[in-house]
């Protein structure tokens, strides 16, 4: 079968690599790709948000399956246009991606199904939303409505800060139209670890969990990020605590969208935060998340396409994904100026080091292809992910490649997996 990718990231290649390891696949095409991703599919120039340019393509390459990676497209509608042709296509429609799209009608959502998330209040008024603030204290989250690439998130240690950064979402627009509407919630401590189900509408299967470093520095300092890093499984989410995900956050968010009219299909994240040894939603996203997708990919041992055919055709139940039993740790590598504005266009030097390193892979993510020469093309450039053993040999065996690529004022945390490593007594690279 043909396959169609929709997206050009790191978690598109690392879906695009698992997709070509499979026996049903013949042709993968994807939109807009990068030059890791055209290494093993057919890339085609065309955004991740251009709809009618995508379905067009979808007909033209006869792509039997499509998946699509970003968030932006299926908020757009996407899914829906694709389903009005009758063209198969893995992930939700617009009105199941709202879940992501704004997170005050996720945080609406989850109240009204009892889903556990933190104290919260709504704004589009400054003024209303500092004595908010001020009412409750800090530390405190603000949180801009709408998508904004992961990084519209404050955690805001000060009331000042608080209000520094509500003024730069509502009067100042730091984040667009996305910025109009603000979120404040009240700030819940413990550990975080991002919990993602393959859905087809009614029945959801849980991968195995991972844990993202959102913060840019060392020590989980410095401002929110996309993702710097990630590692699977986490320590923290033990069958005990999958348990009580599946029953009091994810089958209670399946059957709550399938109520409503907005059946979910494709990948649910819940990012989550672990209280007490009880879990609370700190957000939901509607697709893969990003390094996550990585850590994971290269743990699955089953046929991706297999999985994402069950879930587009409502055939999951029973269905059981078999894993590595390696951990797997994925490191960021991203560009000088992440997360504000990343310097691209320099060249990037040492990949050829790492062709072929056995149980490691280098996902591009802001690469672009200039006069035969790959270069930094936005902030996070690429995703160096690996097996090991155990999760310290896996992040060594990260490292160790990371160290041989390098390219001018190239930044990127040197703790992924801290927090797993401290709990089992490995760390001590």
């Amino acid at each position: 079968m043909n396959v169609l990718v929709v997206g050009g990231g790191g978690r598109e290649h690392a879906l695009v690599w698992k997709l070509a390891q499979s026996p049903r696949v013949r042709r993968i095409i994807a939109a807009p790709g990068n030059p890791g991703i055209a290494q093993l599919a057919h890339c085609r120039p065309i955004a991740a948000d251009n709809i009618n340019g995508l379905l067009a393509l979808a007909k033209e390459e006869h792509a039997n399956l499509t998946i699509v990676g970003p968030e932006q497209p299926l908020a757009l509608g996407l899914v829906d246009a694709f389903q009005h042709h009758d063209r198969r296509c893995v992930g939700p429609t617009a009105r199941a991606a709202q879940l992501e799209a704004s997170k005050s009608f996720a945080k609406i959502f989850m109240q009204k199904y009892g889903i556990p998330t933190a104290h919260y209040g709504v704004f589009t008024e400054a003024r209303a939303a500092k004595s908010f603030v001020r009412s409750e204290g800090a530390p405190i989250v603000i949180k801009a409505d709408g998508l904004a690439q992961g990084k519209g998130v404050v955690v805001a240690r000060t009331v000042e800060e608080a209000e520094t950064a509500i003024d730069a979402m509502l009067r100042f627009r730091a984040f667009g139209a996305a910025g109009g509407r603000v979120v404040i919630e009240e700030y819940l401590a413990g550990e975080e670890v991002s919990c993602i189900a393959l859905v087809d509408g009614e029945h959801a299967i849980l991968l195995e969990s991972a844990q993202d470093h959102k913060r840019l520095c060392d020590g989980d300092q410095g401002p929110n990020t996309g993702g710097m890093g990630a590692y699977s499984p986490a320590p923290i989410m033990n069958e005990a605590m999958a348990e009580k995900v599946r029953a009091r956050i994810i089958a209670p968010a399946v059957e709550g969208l399938r109520r409503e009219g907005r059946p979910f299909v494709g990948f649910l994240y819940a990012g989550l935060m672990i209280v007490d040894h009880e879990p609370y939603v700190l957000e939901f996203n509607v697709r893969l998340g990003d390094p996550e997708a990585q850590a994971l990919l290269i743990r699955l041992r089953s046929d991706l396409v297999e999985l994402l055919l069950a879930a587009a055709d409502k055939g999951l139940h029973g269905v059981t994904p078999v894993w590595d039993e390696r951990p797997s740790a994925c490191v960021v590598m991203a560009s000088e100026g992440y997360p504000g504005g990343p310097v691209v266009g320099r060249p990037i030097h040492g990949l050829e080091r790492v062709v072929g390193l056995e149980d490691l892979c280098v996902f591009h993510s802001g690469t672009a292809l200039h006069d035969e020469e790959i270069r930094t093309s936005g902030g996070r450039v690429l995703g160096v992910t690996a097996l090991g053993v155990t999760l310290q040999e896996a992040v060594d065996h990260a490292y160790g490649a990371v160290r041989r690529i390098r390219w001018e004022g190239m930044q990127y945390r040197r703790d992924i997996g801290h927090n797993a490593l401290r709990r089992s007594g490995e760390e001590g690279r």
